[in-house]
């Protein structure tokens, strides 16, 4: 405390160590409060078979986003996905969002009408509806919060907390295409800022740079789960990092991962890009956020549920190895794997 006359910097704590300090004296209070900081949203009671869901996201310009490339339109639709994705993790249908905002003079309300357009894209897509929020001005450059709400039958809430040894490590989608878009608008940035007159090529880069400019929440992953009756034991979204969310399921449901090098859902694309940029593809796919896919465990048993499905992947299994998170090479060593889950400066 700064009574005391110490300093301790955040940096000695890291994003999660920060968040665990900082609510550790917050003990719930009242009946209605049933999961409170430490998943991917609050569960609030709601009725006798259901609970409210809440999630809150916060965007800062220079740390989340860069104008220089980020279209207002499509950071008005991927604010809305980061928070609705939360809702999905824990196997929710979201319903309503409401959003905050904070804006410098620079801002012309053309501006933010073209934000607003994409946020309303974001409703008509995930059928939400936009019940408030707040406005403000800001000295610092563009400020967006989001809170999202939703529900979920109580038996069939999911949460980090219920991996158990032996328990299948699944994920959507691919890994490592919104850092490797990142990347390559980046780059692209640095050539135009040298040469004005030259126009960046971003064709090649479809896909990775759509998945860092205009993802996709997974909707579709929560339908599944009910259509083939697979409950999963825990579940997370993919905004920090594979790595990071693999930290924060180990932690809370006491168990350890090993995760197969040769069973990371990679895309060629990001495969080739991170290539060319000397990086290794495997450590993109672990490391990289913002894919905005759901990572998470389903008993053994559940198996042949989605073995076949196309956009599944098991990429690994849960151990009793509490807190131990390996990669296992191709060539058969194993790695422990690090996370810092500080978010990356656009």
């Amino acid at each position: 405390m700064l009574e005391s006359g110490s300093r301790t910097d955040i940096s000695a704590l890291g994003e999660f160590g920060l968040i665990d300090h900082l609510v550790e004296h917050f003990p719930l209070k009242n009946k209605s409060s049933v999961i409170g900081p430490g998943d991917d949203a609050a569960v609030l009671q709601r009725d006798s078979k259901t609970y409210s869901i809440l999630s809150s996201e916060l965007y800062l310009e220079g740390v989340h986003f860069d104008l220089a490339f980020h279209p207002l339109k499509h950071l008005g639709f991927k604010l809305v996905v980061s928070g609705v994705s939360d809702i999905l993790a824990m196997n929710g249908t979201p319903e309503q969002i409401a959003v905050n905002i904070g804006l410098s003079n620079r801002f012309s309300l053309e501006a933010v009408e073209e934000l607003y357009a994409g946020i309303q894209i974001a409703c008509e897509q995930y059928k939400l509806d936009l019940i408030g929020g707040d406005t403000s001005s800001s000295r610092s450059g563009l400020t967006l919060g989001i809170q999202a709400y939703g529900w979920v039958d109580k038996k069939k809430v999911t949460r980090r907390s219920g991996a158990k040894p032996g328990d299948l490590l699944c994920v959507s989608g691919d890994l490592g295409g919104a850092y490797m878009g990142l990347q390559i608008l980046e780059r692209e940035k640095r050539v135009f800022s040298e040469h004005p007159d030259m126009q960046p090529d971003l064709e090649p880069y479809d896909y990775i740079v759509g998945r860092q400019l205009k993802p996709d929440a997974r909707m579709d992953v929560i339908q599944t789960w009910a259509e083939k009756d697979v409950l999963p034991t825990s579940a997370i979204d993919v905004s920090d990092g594979v790595a990071s969310e693999l930290r924060h399921l180990a932690k809370h449901s006491g168990v350890g991962f090993d995760v197969y090098e040769e069973k990371l859902p990679i895309d060629p694309q990001t495969l080739d890009t991170a290539v060319s940029f000397d990086l290794n593809p495997s450590v993109v796919a672990l490391n990289g956020g913002e894919d905005f896919e759901i990572l998470f465990t389903i008993a053994q048993s559940d198996y042949e549920k989605i073995n076949k499905h196309v956009d599944f992947s098991i990429i690994g299994h849960a151990t009793e190895a509490a807190g131990s998170i390996r990669l296992v090479t191709r060539a058969g060593s194993a790695f422990d794997i690090k996370a810092q889950g500080w978010p990356q400066s656009h």
